[in-house]
């Protein structure tokens, strides 16, 4: 007699080796995914979720249904190590991440607190690239980098790590600009808050959302404060004439830690695969993310939400980081000691 318990190894073994085998145009027909979310209720990273989940199952073959969970925690790293050593690797989990989540692993190498490879996710894409703002007020007198070389201004910001004290500190570094920044203020509402109040000369944000901007464009239409530098890949496209602090970089080696810096901005709102996923499905689901991103309904939807698109190919995405990470040691080290 057979042995019952090889028997029912032996198939257990067949049954994961057909679904592996199956068709990507097959295999989602009928099936529930699941979009985790590395962001609160309510929040930016969260709203692009639930606007994803609901346009982009319908590019998806099979027209499967897809939810969104919520998965906060330690600034996006918990949802991240989900995904890389715990989730399913068939297609049917996505993930959605915080755009400083790729860098993580190359500012702190020796960290165990994330327990992922940036480079092994399969990147979908992101739904928007995100570009700082340099606002100063107009009363400092200080127009562009010329003038703050020679004189000190104060910036409000949120915490050490974050972009609105990390860039200012790059460019004291590489610009030789004085930029004082004080940190402690709760969120980019009240960095901004603090412009109006004159208790800051200006603040240097991280990105520019629909309620960023609404914030500071009566002052930018009164004269109060003057957009005068942008810190991304590229100029945005409502100011076509400031520059990026990348086009200023002094030399090569500002350049080159500016472009690593920037990475994160390009990531914007990022969504992934866990490794591994097969290729087939890899292909379907990139093809589903960047057909969403010119969908009709979904681009009218992000429009009355003030969510602006500006998509990212995953392939993008995961050039760049092969990029970064294949940075030369010592500049690798100028960057992390720049931003620690």
């Amino acid at each position: 007699m057979k042995n019952p318990i090889l028997l029912a190894a032996a198939f257990v073994l067949s049954a994961g080796l057909c679904a592996q085998a199956q068709p990507a145009a097959e295999f989602f027909k009928g099936k529930k995914m699941t979009l985790v979310t590395s962001a609160s209720v309510g929040g930016g990273y969260d709203q692009y979720a639930r606007l994803l989940s609901r346009h982009m199952p319908k590019y998806i073959a099979g027209n499967p249904s897809m939810v969104v969970q919520n998965m906060p925690g330690a600034e996006g790293i918990k949802a991240a190590n989900y995904l890389y050593n715990v989730a399913v690797r068939d297609g049917t989990i996505v993930g959605g991440l915080q755009r400083n989540t790729g860098l993580a692993k190359f500012y702190h190498p020796d960290s165990s607190n994330a327990q992922f490879d940036a480079r092994k996710f399969t990147w979908l894409g992101s739904t928007q690239q995100e570009i700082g703002l340099f606002l100063s007020r107009t009363s400092t007198g200080v127009k562009g980098l010329e003038e703050l070389r020679t004189k000190e201004i104060t910036v409000s910001s949120t915490s050490r790590n974050s972009p609105s004290s990390i860039y200012p500190r790059l460019m004291n570094a590489l610009f030789g600009t004085k930029i004082r920044v004080i940190e402690g203020y709760d969120g980019s509402q009240t960095s901004l808050m603090a412009i109006e109040r004159a208790e800051v000369d200006g603040h240097i944000s991280g990105g520019s959302s629909a309620a960023f901007r609404a914030r500071y464009r009566p002052w930018e239409k009164s004269g109060t404060v003057n957009i005068i530098m942008q810190l991304g890949m590229e100029r945005d496209h409502e100011y076509p004439n400031v520059p990026t602090a990348l086009e200023l970089a002094p030399n090569k080696e500002a350049r080159a830690i500016f472009e690593i810096a920037f990475v994160e901005q390009v990531m914007g709102r990022p969504f992934v695969l866990p490794p591994d996923v097969p290729a087939d499905r890899v292909a379907l689901l990139r093809k589903a993310f960047d057909e969403t991103m010119v969908d009709k309904e979904f681009l009218e939807e992000a429009q009355k939400q003030g969510a602006e698109i500006d998509p990212v190919s995953g392939a993008r995405i995961n050039e760049l980081l092969d990029t970064v990470y294949s940075a030369a040691p010592e500049l690798a080290q100028r960057v992390r000691d720049l931003v620690k």
